[in-house]
């Protein structure tokens, strides 16, 4: 089984989205036979789509630009995956550049999606996502839940490449403060140990 951990967040080790994601990762790899393959969007970002390499997809290996042998990297080492863990904290109410920079590389009609006569159809298909969805805010219910286009949005295009299967843990309200955010995370590590369900 190979497990492809991928984190976003530009805000370093104590970032809280990936302590918890590292934590899914940890638990993954505790299983015999596990590979635990690390891509870290922030580290090493990777640069946004071009025109080129998204007109190059179809090219030869051997005539691929970098930019195009990078795309075909990428989109193979998501295919590869059997479980996506995804640290995606929510910055300015959807997802870091960097995440769907990464989205755009492993979006591409014929190898992890493709239109049919019945419509777009997944190829991606037979992979758990487990999505660590981190906030300064409460945005899962109440009056702020409208400008949740963090989860929906990855919901969403997981879906439209076949991946189905998709939990979160969810850390919120982590800008209210120390207690109320070390509560937040405490919580989210009682989910991912098993103690909670995680959300659907």
């Amino acid at each position: 089984m190979t497990v492809l951990h991928i984190d976003s967040s530009i805000l370093g080790d104590g970032a809280a989205s990936r302590e918890l994601s590292a934590q899914i990762a940890e638990r993954e790899a505790a299983r015999a036979g596990t590979t635990i393959v690390r891509r870290d969007l922030a580290a090493n970002p990777l640069p946004h789509l071009t025109g080129e390499d998204f007109l190059g997809r179809a090219a030869d290996p051997a005539d691929r630009t970098p930019g195009q042998a990078l795309d075909a990297a990428v989109l193979d080492e998501f295919l590869a995956a059997d479980v996506l863990v995804i640290g995606a904290p929510m910055y300015n109410f959807s997802i870091p550049s960097n995440l769907k920079a990464w989205i755009d590389r492993v979006s591409v009609a014929g190898k992890s999606f493709a239109y049919t006569a019945d419509g777009p159809q997944g190829l991606a298909t037979g992979k758990k996502a487990f999505i660590v969805s981190t906030r300064g805010g409460l945005y899962s219910e109440g009056p702020a839940a409208a400008m949740d286009h963090q989860e929906s949005y990855l919901r969403t295009v997981l879906g439209f490449l076949g991946v189905t299967d998709v939990e979160f843990v969810r850390a919120e309200r982590l800008g209210f403060g120390p207690e109320i955010r070390a509560e937040a995370i405490a919580t989210a590590r009682a989910q991912i140990a098993g103690e909670a369900r995680l959300a659907a």
